[in-house]
């Protein structure tokens, strides 16, 4: 029998609890933490909010977190958030970074050296979730330097100075939208990174967003859920996940 099977409300209430001490904690001993809003929800500043970015942060918005969705035109979005209420805002990509705990990146990933360009300053020592996939014939010759090196050393080179993390970028939104918070077992996520407690906080992030998070290991290791990987595009559970991946 799986372990999953074996956990029953009181202890998955105890798990939860635990998860949301452990992301307030990790983020408050940052340096230049922001107060979370009154439910003590972290702030999240999305940059790019199209299919990914807007699903994402929406379910975020649904379980409670202040998130400023942004991209270069903030007006465009006046639809996405008068549709998901009071937390939600729409604003410039500066003010995102600037007000958010936690940033989510979901951009066409040619858009990446630009944004460490522009917005790195701003960025350094912030916790990353990166959504961001190359595409080849959409990218360019930074999609070389993704299946030469992998995307998580790739996505470092661009912002050097974050504590980043990789994750929601295995599926199509659709899926995200449809299978959020379903019954146990929950949709696996796939998450990479080097920062031990960025993992942390990436991880209460997706089980806030309704899934199951599947830690695969360091952001070298973000190459088995890359775009073409064997964990990209799997719509399974994390037992089923780890069982493809040999975790």
């Amino acid at each position: 029998m799986q372990k999953w099977l074996l956990l029953d409300g009181s202890r998955r209430a105890l798990l939860a609890a635990g998860a949301v001490w452990a992301l307030n904690t990790t983020l408050q001993t940052r340096p230049g933490f922001s107060q979370t809003n009154s439910n003590g929800k972290p702030r999240i500043g999305v940059i790019g909010s199209g299919h990914i970015g807007g699903t994402i942060g929406g379910l975020w918005v649904k379980a409670g977190h202040p998130v400023v969705f942004s991209s270069r035109h903030p007006e465009e979005l006046k639809d996405l958030v008068t549709g998901l209420g009071q937390l939600a805002r729409a604003d410039t990509v500066t003010q995102a970074i600037g007000s958010g705990d936690v940033l989510f990146v979901a951009v066409p990933y040619g858009a990446i050296p630009q944004i460490g360009r522009d917005y790195g300053d701003a960025m350094k020592g912030k916790i990353v979730l990166d959504a961001c996939n190359a595409v080849p014939t959409r990218d360019g010759s930074i999609a070389d330097e993704v299946e030469r090196d992998g995307i998580g050393i790739t996505s470092e080179k661009y912002f050097p100075n974050t504590r980043l993390v990789r994750a929601f970028n295995t599926l199509a939104y659709t899926i995200f939208a449809r299978e959020a918070n379903r019954p146990d077992p929950k949709l696996a996520v796939p998450i990479a990174g080097d920062d031990s407690q960025a993992l942390d906080v990436a991880a209460a992030l997706v089980r806030d967003a309704g899934f199951d998070p599947v830690v695969v290991g360091k952001l070298a290791d973000a190459r088995l859920f890359q775009r073409g990987g064997p964990g990209y595009g799997q719509a399974v559970t994390a037992a089923e996940l780890k069982q493809k991946l040999a975790l």
